[in-house]
C-alpha cells in the first residue's frame, strides 16, 4: 500500500486532498491517530529522519493504514497549510 507521490501535477492533486481535509499534522498527532484507528492515510516526507517515521510506517503496515510519500518536508508543510516543514501528517476518518 505504498505510494510515491512525484514533483509535477499528480503530486499536487495528492497533496491537495490534505488542505480541505480533517488533518493531523507532525509525527506525536499522526501516530496518535493510527493507533486510535483514526487514521485514514499517512503521509510522510521522504527527507524525514528513518528513526522518526520508523515505527509510524510499522504501525501504519500492521493497521493496514495507506502511506503515501511527498517528496520533501517542506512540500508536506505547504500543503498541510503550515510555513514550516513537515515529517508526516494524516487524514482523518
Amino acid at each position: 500500500m505504498l505510494k510515491k507521490v512525484k514533483e509535477g501535477k499528480g503530486a499536487q492533486e495528492v497533496l491537495e486532498v490534505l488542505k480541505g481535509s480533517n488533518k493531523a499534522i507532525g509525527i506525536k498527532q499522526t501516530l496518535k491517530a493510527v493507533e486510535n484507528g483514526a487514521a485514514e492515510k499517512v503521509f510522510i516526507a521522504r527527507d524525514a529522519d528513518e528513526k522518526i517515521t520508523g515505527n509510524l510506517k510499522e504501525l501504519c503496515q500492521a493497521n493496514g493504514v495507506e502511506i503515501v510519500y511527498a517528496d520533501t518536508m517542506k512540500q508536506l508543510g505547504k500543503a498541510v497549510g503550515i510555513e514550516v516543514g513537515a515529517s508526516t501528517a494524516c487524514i482523518l476518518k
